[in-house]
């Protein structure tokens, strides 16, 4: 794990004017941020999740998180591996006992397992190298805490789509 970067995560927004869901990570010990261009569904399951939300019927990723309990596994933790033409890819990283199983997936899905379970979130340093972005002003702080502002009053109907 010496070219995994613990993670953070930040939240989740919306990039105007595309409205495009981002998923924000931060590096633990460090400076970059990791955005992470998401779909409506995955971003909403995620900010649900960080606010600590629970949807009158789960959702597919609480679905997977009790698939997980009912056989024995738990999520060991989640790392983005690759940024291969601008698309990112992540591991679920799962324990079963004494076996630990790698299944490649969309960073989203494994990130929004990862906020029911509370696993640890982690990318490959040759990932953040490559889509790492470093906020250099004093206002870095200012634009988190107004980022979490924002994550405090979405809703999941925030990220529907608007076309029927």
């Amino acid at each position: 794990m010496d070219d995994q970067v613990a993670m953070d995560i930040v939240g989740v927004r919306i990039e105007l004017p595309t409205n495009t869901p981002i998923l924000l990570l931060r590096e633990r010990n460090g400076k970059r941020f990791l955005p992470i261009w998401i779909g409506p569904n995955e971003a909403a399951a995620i900010a649900l999740a960080l606010q600590g939300i629970e949807p009158e019927r789960p959702m597919t990723h609480d679905l997977l998180k009790v698939v997980a309990e009912q056989l024995g596994a738990e999520v060991d933790r989640v790392v983005v591996t690759e940024l291969r033409e601008g698309t990112f890819f992540a591991d679920l990283v799962m324990r079963q006992g004494d076996e630990i199983v790698a299944v490649s997936t969309r960073p989203s899905d494994a990130i929004a397992l990862a906020t029911r379970t509370r696993s640890p979130v982690f990318a490959s340093r040759a990932v953040l190298d490559e889509g790492g972005v470093e906020i250099h002003d004093d206002s870095q702080e200012e634009e988190i805490e107004r980022f979490r502002e924002f994550l405090d009053d979405i809703t999941a109907e925030d990220f529907e789509s608007g076309s029927a």
